[in-house]
């Protein structure tokens, strides 16, 4: 029986045959969150409406005040001159007040670009909506050169959440104080439910006007009116503690023998409350960047 001799070590070498592709299964995408595309946006009916209106009553009257210019100049040249100033300085004015309000529009269309932009991981488009949207607020001024030099994404919402963002969080918060007090004292000496009623909502309006200042928004009255509907779209989020306390409040006024001790005092924290939950709704509307 021969007996085998063992191998020595053997040197193992690559083969000269192209390695096999990367299986791309496409598992990525399917688990990776992808923002929907951008739906293309058309006026609507009423918008439409009220634009021909607009501009039936402003050329109307331009037609109409031009007239009145021209008769004033065939009485006098004065008295035309001081009318067309007068006519000026009116529709100066008018014009002014648009500019605000496309002003106003274009700010929020800006801080909804970033979202968008944040949302489906575009970095180049989000660092420039988020430099844009830096150089308008003072709280950012600190952290702009490393917003700058900020080189992904990650990086750049690390450093909005950790600076600009959480001191406009924090003034926003004291900015709900200060309404949640005015509306516990106004619950308190205003004697009519109605009046109270009426000085909540205006209080909770100006308050989400207060909290887009201090994120850089200057909203006219079109742009509050959008900025409304967006800041009670973000109320859902904390819309559970709210009818929560809701509940708790119903349920301690409606006992007899408390309620003529507390009832008043219950509707008033119930108010602060709001207000306080305003605040935090309308700062997560006006951020540029969605809160996590």
């Amino acid at each position: 029986m021969s007996e085998k001799l063992p191998r020595g070590p053997r040197v193992l070498t690559e083969e000269a045959t192209p390695a096999a592709p990367r299986l791309d299964l496409g598992w990525d995408q399917a688990v990776v969150p992808v923002a929907p595309p951008p739906i293309a946006r058309r006026w609507s009916a009423p918008a439409l409406a009220a634009t021909g209106v607009l501009v039936l009553l402003l050329g109307l009257s331009a037609i109409d005040v031009a007239g009145f210019v021209a008769d004033q100049f065939a009485r006098g040249a004065p008295l035309g001159w001081l009318t067309l100033g007068v006519a000026a300085l009116g529709y100066g004015l008018i014009g002014w007040a648009g500019l605000r309000e496309l002003r106003g529009l274009a700010a929020l269309e800006s801080v909804e670009r970033g979202r968008e932009a944040v949302a489906r991981g575009d970095h180049a488009a989000a660092r420039r909506a988020v430099l844009d949207w830096a150089e308008l607020v003072p709280a950012a001024a600190p952290t702009l050169p490393a917003l700058r030099q900020a080189s992904d994404l990650p990086t750049l919402l690390a450093l909005l959440e950790a600076g600009p963002l959480a001191a406009l969080d924090r003034q926003a918060v004291a900015a709900g104080r200060a309404a949640a007090l005015q509306s516990l004292a106004a619950t308190a000496v205003v004697p009519s439910p109605a009046l109270d009623g009426l000085f909540i909502a205006w209080r909770g309006v100006r308050l989400v006007r207060e909290v887009a200042a201090i994120h850089g928004l200057r909203p006219g009255f079109a742009g509050t009116l959008k900025l409304l509907r967006r800041t009670l779209f973000e109320a859902g989020a904390v819309a559970a503690a709210d009818i929560a306390i809701n509940a708790a409040v119903t349920a301690v006024t409606t006992n007899p023998l408390v309620a003529s001790v507390v009832g008043d005092a219950a509707s008033g924290a119930v108010a602060a409350r709001r207000m306080l939950l305003l605040a935090r709704a309308a700062s997560r509307a006006c951020r540029i960047v969605t809160p996590r």
